[in-house]
């Protein structure tokens, strides 16, 4: 039997480019809104949908759940990492007042993470028990997790068995981008691009 989970990335939000974790929870732009229905596959096969908390993925997932007459539940745990006192910050602002922190973060973001940041690793094994419970819970199903970069980033960072600090310089997430996991029976999980 085999299970198919799909992360979608949330769209483009209202107010620009910034770091948005758990903090700031800025709705879905027009443009974001139609970068998750141009993500759609015409025939899904979705049977649940299940979703951060945040405006940016919880709206779309309501509208979504209703346009496929299917039921949707909200994940706390699914929620984007938490980014202390660079939330809702852009990275010129960052740049300008934090001198070399931004480059230091992105070089190695385990070890130069913002003050107040929730840890990389702990972020990482809260979104991974998550995806495990997931699977439990919809076994032999096809589900949707909408949520963020970071959660598609941690999940891949596991199937793939890369390290954290390689996914994060190395696994680039564009709004609404869909990544397909596939399960089968007392088999570990591939990541599969393109359609599930």
């Amino acid at each position: 039997m085999t299970t198919y989970i799909d992360i979608i990335r949330h769209g483009e939000p209202e107010g620009g480019r910034r770091y948005r974790g758990h903090s700031v929870d800025d709705p879905l732009s027009k443009t974001g809104w139609q970068q998750m229905w141009n993500a759609v596959p015409d025939k899904p096969g979705w049977e649940h949908i299940i979703t951060s908390p945040l405006s940016r993925c919880h709206r779309f997932a309501e509208a979504l759940a209703d346009t496929l007459s299917i039921e949707f539940t909200t994940e706390d745990n699914l929620k984007e990492i938490g980014f202390g006192s660079w939330e809702g910050r852009t990275p010129d602002d960052i740049r300008h007042n934090d001198g070399s922190a931004l480059e230091r973060f992105l070089r190695d973001p385990v070890n130069n993470r913002p003050p107040g940041a929730e840890p990389l690793d702990e972020f990482a094994a809260r979104v991974w028990d998550t995806y495990q419970r997931i699977l439990q819970q919809h076994h032999g199903q096809h589900v949707l997790i909408v949520a963020h970069a970071g959660v598609i980033r941690a999940i891949a960072s596991r199937v793939l068995g890369m390290s954290l600090d390689n996914v994060y310089s190395k696994l680039k997430v564009e709004y609404a981008a869909i990544a397909h996991t596939r399960i089968e029976e007392g088999k570990e999980p591939l990541l599969v691009l393109g359609a599930s």
